[in-house]
Parts: C-alpha cells; sequence; structure tokens
C-alpha cells in the first residue's frame, strides 16, 4: 500500500500521486502546508498582540511561524520557502512601508549581502568539482596516502577528506552527499559478521554526519548558519573576517576526536580490517588515472580566491585590500567562466549548482533582520531572560544548550533553527550582560550537533538511507555525543573564545578582531 493510498479520489489523490511521485510523504507534505498556513493566519488575526510587542512584530512572528512548519515538514523546496519571505513581509506589511512603497531594499537584503554571494561561488567551485571527479579524487588519494586498512584508519581518513571538502564545498549536506558513493565503496568491503556491521555504522555515523558537521563549524563558508551568525554580528558592529573565524573555531576540530573514541568504543570497532585493505583502496584512486588540466586550474582558482578571502580587511597576515568576502567571490564567479578555461556547458554547472540552498540561506538571512528590525527577537529574549537571569554564565549557557536540543528533536533544519535562534540569543546576551557573539555562537554552535535523531540533520538523513543503521543505533551512540558537545562548549570553547579576547562572562570587552 503506498502513502497516498489514504486519498483515494479526487483533487486530494491527484496532489498525492505527484508528490509521492517526487519522492515526498504526501501525508506529511498536504498536512505540512495546510499547518503552515493555518498557523499564519492564527498569530496574524486569531492571537492577541502582546503588551510589548508591536504589530510588525507580531506579522513577523506569523511570518517565522509559517517558515518553520514549511522547513520543518519540507512541505515546499526549502529555496522556495526563503525566496517566499520577503513576498509575505511585503504583502503583511511586517516592515513599515514609506511614502506608500514596501521597503524592497530592506525585504530583500537578505538577497544581497555579501555572504550569499560568497555562498555562491563555493556552489560553482563545488559544482565544477563534480563534474571534474575532483572530489572524489580527493577522498580517495588522502585514503590512499594514509594506507588506511582498518576502522580507525578509515575514518580518520574521510575526517581528513571532510576538512579539505570543507574549503571546497559550502555545505555539511553537500559534502555528506559527495561521500556518500565513496563511503559505501569502502564499506562494501567489508563483510557481514556481527562486527563488520557494527564497524559500517561507526564508518558512516562518523563520518557522513559527525565529521562533516564538525569540519564545518571551522571554514566560515563550510556551513551556512555560519554566514547567518557572520551577516548577524556584522550588522551590529561585529565584523569577523574569513581567518579571524578560522580562528575562533579551530578548537572544534578537537571535537572528533573525541566522538571518534566514543563511537568507536560504542560499536567496538578495534581489530576490524578492512577486506582488501589498503590495496583496495589503492586500486579505486588508480582507477582515475592522472590529475587533469582542468582539475589543476580549478583547484588554483579556488586557491587564489581563498587568498584574497584570508588578505583581506583585518587581515592578521596582510592586508592586501578592503573588499568584502562576497566581491571578492563575485570575481572569483567571473573567473571560473572565463571562455574556455573549463569544456562542460553551463546546464552541467547549473544542474549540479543546489540553487534551493542559495534561496534559503537569503529568505534565512531576510527573516533573521525582520526579526531583529520588527522587535521580535528583543521581545522573546525579554520572555527568556526571567527563566536564566541571575544564574553564573556557564549555567546559563548549560541550561540554553540543553533547551536548544530539545526544541531540535521536532526539527530538520539547522538553519531554520539557527534562523530563528540568532536574533533571540544575540538581545539576550545584551540583556544578561554577557559578550552578545560568544554567547550567540555557544549556543547556536550546539544546535550543529543534534544528534539524537537522524532526522534532525539533512545529512543524516543522507546517512539513515545506506541502512546501515536504525534509529535505536543512531539515538543510542547520539546522545552521549549530545553531551560531549555541550561539555565541549563549555569548558573549551568558552576559555578559548575568553583567551582570544571574546570572554563570554564581559559584555564590555574591547572588540579582538577588525572593524
Amino acid at each position: 500500500m503506498t502513502s497516498s493510498s489514504s486519498f483515494q479520489s479526487g483533487p486530494l489523490a491527484y496532489l498525492s500521486r505527484n508528490i509521492e511521485a517526487s519522492g515526498r510523504n504526501p501525508k506529511r507534505v498536504l498536512i505540512g502546508f495546510a499547518a503552515a498556513w493555518i498557523a499564519f493566519a492564527v498569530v496574524l488575526w486569531l492571537v492577541p498582540t502582546p503588551a510589548g510587542l508591536s504589530h510588525e512584530g507580531m506579522t513577523v512572528l506569523a511570518i517565522v511561524v509559517w517558515a518553520s512548519i514549511m522547513w520543518v515538514a519540507e512541505a515546499m523546496p526549502v529555496g522556495i520557502t526563503g525566496i517566499s519571505i520577503p513576498t509575505l513581509l511585503i504583502i503583511t506589511h511586517a516592515l513599515i512601508w514609506k511614502d506608500g512603497k514596501p521597503p524592497m531594499g530592506e525585504v530583500f537584503k537578505g538577497f544581497t549581502n555579501h555572504v550569499v554571494w560568497l555562498l555562491l561561488f563555493a556552489l560553482f567551485v563545488g559544482g565544477l568539482m563534480q563534474l571534474l571527479k575532483l572530489d572524489r579524487r580527493i577522498a580517495l588519494s588522502i585514503l590512499d596516502k594514509i594506507k588506511a586498512s582498518n576502522v580507525g584508519r578509515v575514518i580518520w581518513g574521510f575526517f581528513g577528506v571532510n576538512v579539505v571538502l570543507s574549503f571546497l564545498i559550502p555545505a555539511a549536506v553537500a559534502r555528506a552527499a559527495t561521500l556518500l558513493p565513496i563511503v559505501r565503496g569502502i564499506t562494501d568491503l567489508l563483510g557481514d559478521s556481527e562486527r563488520e556491521r557494527e564497524a559500517k555504522k561507526a564508518i558512516v555515523i562518523q563520518t557522513l554526519v559527525y565529521g562533516s558537521m564538525i569540519t564545518g563549524m571551522f571554514i566560515m563558508t563550510a556551513h551556512l548558519p555560519n554566514m547567518i551568525l557572520v551577516e548577524l554580528f556584522g550588522k551590529n558592529g561585529f565584523s569577523i573576517g574569513y581567518l579571524d573565524w578560522m580562528l575562533l573555531q579551530f578548537p572544534y576540530l578537537g571535537m572528533f576526536a573525541l566522538t571518534q573514541w566514543w563511537v568507536r568504543y560504542h560499536f567496538k570497532t578495534d581489530g576490524v580490517v578492512i577486506a582488501g585493505g589498503h590495496s583496495a583502496i589503492a586500486g579505486m584512486h588508480k582507477e582515475l588515472g592522472k590529475t587533469s588540466s582542468g582539475e589543476w586550474l580549478l583547484l588554483m582558482v579556488f586557491a587564489g580566491v581563498a587568498l584574497f578571502f584570508m588578505l583581506g580587511k583585518g587581515s592578521p597576515i596582510y592586508q592586501l585590500h578592503k573588499y568584502q568576502l562576497g566581491i571578492v567571490s563575485l570575481v572569483g564567479i567571473l573567473v571560473l567562466f572565463i571562455p574556455g578555461l573549463f569544456s562542460f556547458k553551463w546546464k552541467e554547472v547549473q544542474d549540479r549548482t543546489m540553487w534551493g540552498t542559495f534561496l534559503l540561506l537569503g529568505g534565512a538571512l531576510t527573516l533573521t533582520g525582520a526579526m531583529t528590525q520588527s522587535g521580535l527577537a528583543k521581545y522573546l529574549s525579554d520572555g527568556i531572560h526571567g527563566l536564566v537571569a541571575g544564574h553564573n554564565w556557564w549555567l546559563v549557557l548549560l541550561m540554553m544548550m540543553v533547551g536548544t536540543h530539545v526544541i531540535r528533536i521536532g526539527m530538520l533544519s539547522n538553519v531554520a533553527a539557527v534562523t530563528m535562534l540568532a536574533p533571540i540569543l544575540f538581545e539576550l546576551g545584551k540583556s544578561l550582560h554577557l559578550h552578545p557573539v560568544a554567547f550567540t555562537m555557544l549556543v547556536a554552535d550546539t544546535d550543529t550537533f543534534a544528534y539524537l535523531l537522524p532526522t534532525q540533520i539533512t545529512a543524516a538523513v543522507i546517512a539513515y538511507g545506506t541502512d546501515t543503521f536504525s534509529t535505536s543505533d543512531y539515538a543510542r551512540v547520539g546522545w552521549v555525543s549530545v553531551l560531549i558537545a555541550i561539555a565541549f562548549g563549555i569548558l573549551i570553547m568558552a576559555p578559548w573564545y575568553a583567551f582570544l579576547g571574546m570572554p563570554v562572562w564581559d559584555a564590555a570587552a574591547a572588540w579582538p578582531f577588525a572593524k
């Protein structure tokens, strides 16, 4: 029986068949779509505006609720939900009109922000990498170089692959999808004994989920929530450059060692070897042949643009220019498409560019800005303030981190969660007299490590599709990984931020980076 069998005939049956043909669950999609619009109407027209919140703030709240349900249910493509946010902001007058005209510059500000163009450059690089099969070459080359022959070496090898791909591929889900066939190829070399089945679980979870998310924290362009935070901080006078971000987030790479130890201990992978060992991986690598001129050119273009990222305004190395990252990215796009540089047709590149991700980020940035501008973020932060005020900074962090993980149990999109949380956290940090940037980063970063259910992270959904582990497998190993992430944030990251001049407990600390 198909999932559309509940709708036997009529318009619902027609819609259900089409949704099912698109690979989605008709019930979830249709119910989610209806629920989003019903909730939107209820908040907008039926719920009284509470004292302290403006009419515009209440309208933005209705849009936040609508977008959240749409994103969670995936009732519409996430990119379409993103581009629809400015539309709703306009037709509901959520942002004040001037002289009878909608504030077009404000409602589409997220789509003109420099981090959006930074993402677009990274998306094009990722698409060209797939066409050139450079991503596969990088992965197999690293595994070959470290002579991966057992489960531990394979996982560490894929960690190195994730680090390298984080510079080149701008989203954890894209990296997970890129590595999926390679991971499958490696796990297929294992047999079907109980220990080997457990080893497969360790490789898939640690590589496709934990590895892609943890390395994404390190590179600004490797994780969409990073760019949402950078934009929010920049608008409030706290500018963070490409190298600044790497310096701030570098310790998170160490969390992989802790989760590696725990995952391997939980699944008891010690002593499990790969059939064929290093020779099988070396054979896969050899099949790719010599590195093509196109691959070298792509690496050279990316290296040149990355160098300009690092030598921009406030660079601790050398300030070569003062252009924003987005401007450098646009120049990089011009270079990528010099006639004759690559042999691919535009349609081939277009088909491998994640346009939905581009629209999602633009909509998310627009929504965070609207929450701040309408006063909604401050109103919600004031509501939370009473629950956490008066406690030590570390206890406030602990309460907010745990609360974030509870909220995330029912949410798929990390981007949607950070879109809603970031402006609230920033205002809450200010009201608690904590450093707003450090506080926001510490709480928002823990949202990335929502490891309780595979439905909380899209990369985990991809990993779950390999059928190597069950939901209970994922939860049993995941709850400890979540505790590791929370402890890491409070015990390692908070002191590290303080060492760099950004102590979470001191709101008056001078900003350590160039403005």
